[in-house]
């Protein structure tokens, strides 16, 4: 994946400008900055939430994400793309299968294949026996296990998290860790926005900085800096 001279913008007002970044398969990569520096703009354009002012997604496959933006190239694109959220964005009133067979069934995936993925993507996150609960009966940390076994549910090569672990106590914080490194060491890419020093001091992985609305620093085993 390719961030080809990307300029975003709300309105008039220009988040960031001019950003040029290329994230190689396999990569754990943090975005850092303060409240306001671009990261979940940024996110969010890399989910195809959010139409740069200027410059584009490039794909693996060399395809360019916005160009040619139809509903077909978005529905195909996000199914090779997982998302996880801060704040979860589950359906509190249905059980913990059924929001993440939700996640199947707007792609349009069929019946057979979903009733197989589910118990796999719980399985993997630790919570295949609580797939009948309904999530307001989880922890925070199980709604976020839930909110990752939605992610995996289509066997995504990247996945891209928004705060993942800025509700949860440090404890809960390194376990949703552990499955993002054990993720990537199965050939994930794992992109994540954070405020988290903690977590980004112990993996020493790519550090990306935002700031004034351009990179500030790009390291490859960073830490967290202001």
């Amino acid at each position: 994946m390719k961030i080809d001279n990307l300029t975003l913008a709300f309105g008039n007002k220009i988040v960031l400008k001019d950003i040029d970044i290329e994230i190689k398969s396999w990569e754990f990569v943090f975005f850092i900055g303060h409240s306001g520096s671009g990261k979940t703009s940024l996110i969010r354009s890399l989910i195809g939430d959010l139409k740069p002012m200027r410059g584009d997604i490039v794909l693996d496959n060399g395809a360019f994400l916005y160009k040619n933006l139809s509903d077909e190239i978005l529905l195909k694109y996000r199914r090779q793309i997982g998302v996880i959220f801060q704040d979860y964005k589950l359906m509190d009133s249905k059980k913990v299968y059924e929001n993440v067979a939700f996640a199947m069934e707007v792609c349009w995936y069929k019946d057979q294949y979903v009733k197989k993925r589910v118990p796999e993507a719980l399985k993997q996150v630790g919570l295949l026996i609580k797939k009948d609960k309904f999530v307001c009966e989880l922890s925070w940390g199980e709604k976020q296990r839930v909110s990752i076994a939605r992610a995996l549910v289509h066997n995504p090569s990247v996945i891209i998290g928004d705060e993942p672990t800025g509700n949860l106590d440090p404890t809960t914080a390194n376990e949703i860790l552990d499955i993002l490194i054990d993720l990537n060491k199965e050939g994930k890419t794992i992109i994540i926005a954070t405020h988290d020093k903690n977590i980004v001091d112990k993996l020493k992985k790519r550090v990306i900085l935002f700031k004034d609305k351009q990179i500030m620093s790009d390291e490859k085993r960073g830490m967290y800096i202001e």
